[in-house]
């Protein structure tokens, strides 16, 4: 069941004026986990209970006592279950590595988080290594989607968990990957607003991998300031969060290749709906061919980069306990195994060929704008039905997202759909490094998407 939506920035400062403690606040989000009539036991699969209220009543000793604390501190957080924390062990969402030793130290996502006083809430459900857009996982239960839980919609991964810890009340933020969208997906049909890094801002020390030249880590909230917020803290910066941009003057390019083709009905209506007010606020939209984006098949054939790199991570653990894996994650980690030294050589060539290219395409503007994925969310049961479908599904969600891992850029998700209908994300998105400039923008556009 839905949650109140309140701002990682309007916790802060109802905390900060004493107006709730920490301690209440972690025991509603351990209250929606254990709801008996919510998603929490398929959300998380393992809730730190004890050292959250242990950290919740620490928090709330120090800003007693006029401490100066952190905008985070005291503040619930779910972290997906491919971060270390020292003491526990990382499954990935799998069987696979059940009984593996422990973590010896914290990740330095986990640590920086700590070390502003988040809460860690627990951990979240998630597809098996990462390796999905739908959000499936048969080892350990699907969370259901936060739009039209009684037909049981995909919560979108592979970040399942982590945004229906957000839309649920369960978490105030989330921390996910994306490595060809699973940050930003979960985001979009669910609802809410999701980050995407540059690969490599946030460091990736004590992470599972998926596609080292891929994988970045980012976060999924209620607004683009409280992603603006955790991104600062993962990224050890200290700039603030940035100024909101205004539209009046922004050329922002409108691809038509590949990222429109056959949208649905509901993405197409509310991707225009939106592109026309942000016209209206005075944005410069500016349709534009892109056709370098058709050239992503022939860069990348079949995922193959993804696809070598995951194999190389897991050619011993299949070679191990391959029957433990989900099979259709084991399906698109084994072609791997046939790709030859010069091939995947070869796509990386390639890759930064077209990282060039976009570059030179998008030259002139200042973001790029395309719907983040090209379907609301389809039910559980029709995205397991066969494999034929459960990959046509996956397909469809990681088309327009993967692109941006491709080219090695940054990309923003927020919701611009009609309330009460299913939920659609409009992605604002940008080259490598332009994090800030695109954390700026999608704080205007989010601004005007929601009449303020």
């Amino acid at each position: 069941m839905t949650r109140a939506r309140t701002t990682l920035l309007e916790l802060s400062l109802r905390l900060a004026r004493q107006e709730l403690s920490s301690r209440e606040l972690v025991e509603q989000a351990l209250a929606a986990i254990d709801d008996a009539a919510g998603e929490g036991t398929r959300t998380f699969l393992r809730v730190h209970r004890d050292s959250a209220l242990a950290e919740a009543d620490r928090v709330d000793t120090m800003r007693r006592a006029g401490a100066a604390l952190h905008a985070l501190a005291g503040i619930p957080i779910s972290i997906k279950d491919l971060f270390d924390e020292a003491g526990v062990t990382t499954l990935g969402g799998s069987r696979v590595r059940v009984g593996a030793p422990v973590a010896e130290r914290d990740s330095t996502v986990v640590a920086r988080l700590r070390q502003c006083g988040a809460v860690i809430v627990g951990r979240t459900n998630m597809t098996e290594f990462a390796y999905s857009g739908v959000g499936i996982n048969p080892h350990y239960g699907t969370p259901k989607n936060v739009f039209d839980r009684a037909l049981g919609r995909i919560p979108g991964g592979s970040s399942s968990g982590a945004a229906i810890s957000v839309a649920d009340g369960m978490a105030a933020a989330a921390i996910g990957t994306d490595t060809g969208g699973s940050v930003r997906i979960p985001a979009a049909l669910n609802g809410l607003v999701g980050f995407k890094p540059t690969a490599r801002r946030v460091p990736m020390d004590g992470m599972l991998p998926l596609s080292f030249s891929a994988d970045s880590v980012g976060p999924i909230a209620h607004s683009v300031a409280d992603c603006a917020l955790l991104d600062q803290v993962l990224a050890a910066e200290d700039s603030g969060i940035p100024a909101a941009a205004d539209l009046r003057g922004l050329r922002l390019a409108v691809p038509q290749t590949v990222v429109q083709d056959e949208l649905s009905e509901a993405v197409a209506s509310a991707f225009a709906a939106a592109l026309a007010r942000l016209s209206a606020a005075g944005a410069t939209l500016v349709d534009v061919p892109m056709t370098e984006l058709a050239l992503a098949a022939t860069v990348n054939p079949r995922g193959g980069i993804s696809g070598a790199e995951a194999w190389w991570w897991h050619r011993n653990w299949i070679r191990d306990g391959a029957d433990q894996y989900d099979p259709r994650v084991l399906a698109r980690i084994r072609p791997g195994e046939s790709i030859m030294a010069a091939d995947y050589i070869e796509m990386l060539q390639q890759r930064q060929r077209f990282i060039g290219l976009i570059a030179a395409a998008t030259s002139g503007f200042d973001a790029l704008m395309m719907p983040t994925t090209p379907d609301t969310a389809p039910t559980i049961a029709e995205t397991v039905a066969n494999d034929a479908d459960y990959f046509r599904i996956n397909s469809r969600m990681l088309r327009n997202t993967s692109l941006i891992n491709l080219f090695d850029g940054c990309a923003l998700t927020v919701p611009c759909h009609v309330p009460g209908t299913a939920p659609v994300g409009l992605m604002i998105a940008g080259t490598h490094g332009c994090d800030r400039k695109i954390l700026a923008i999608g704080l205007g556009v989010e601004a005007v998407l929601a009449g303020r």
